[in-house]
């Protein structure tokens, strides 16, 4: 099984104990947390992802990174994952754990690249049409690219919705050279 299927598999099954059990709020931010701790030290995930550390050794490295920083159901969620041999794929559960948790709230991410920096009521305008347009909250992340002409391009997830200059130039010149031939 992929790490990618195996790390949305444990992180829907925390995802929904933690739902059913009224205590998503406290995993929420606990998988945060552990998963900006894995984003900043390299070592630990080799750690983590070797397969010449046994279960026992990763479950008490695991603790005594993470005892007194996450609550006990955590502790035993990362004990379970590193008994079965899964610790490697703990910076993917925390990631596809916000995902899944987006889902569920209805929170999609725009990436929004514009030629110039947008003011704060462009800026809201546009999180508001494309909230009007997915039907979802949209979580935008706003980026400058001064190659671009003007306009503004945005992606959510694999839908690209480009109203760039350059774009509407390609499809001008598309469209003149059609109608020549």
């Amino acid at each position: 099984m992929s790490s990618v299927i195996a790390s949305r598999r444990y992180a829907y099954a925390l995802l929904s104990a933690a739902d059913e059990g009224g205590f998503l709020d406290d995993v929420t931010a606990e998988m945060e947390m552990i998963g900006e701790t894995l984003a900043g030290s390299r070592d630990l995930v080799r750690v983590l992802a070797s397969p010449l550390i046994n279960g026992d050794r990763k479950t008490h490295i695991l603790e005594e990174i993470f005892r007194g920083r996450v609550g006990e159901r955590m502790m035993r969620f990362l004990s379970l994952i590193a008994r079965k041999k899964r610790a490697g794929i703990l910076r993917g559960i925390a990631s596809e754990f916000k995902v899944l948790l987006d889902e569920k709230n209805g929170v999609v991410n725009a990436d929004v690249t514009s030629a110039t920096e947008l003011s704060g009521e462009q800026a809201k305008e546009l999180v508001n049409g494309l909230a009007a347009y997915t039907g979802k909250h949209v979580r935008a992340r706003m980026t400058l690219d001064p190659e671009m002409i003007g306009g503004v391009s945005v992606q959510i997830g694999d839908t690209i919705l480009d109203g760039s200059i350059r774009h509407q130039l390609q499809v001008l010149r598309r469209t003149l050279s059609v109608e020549e031939a």
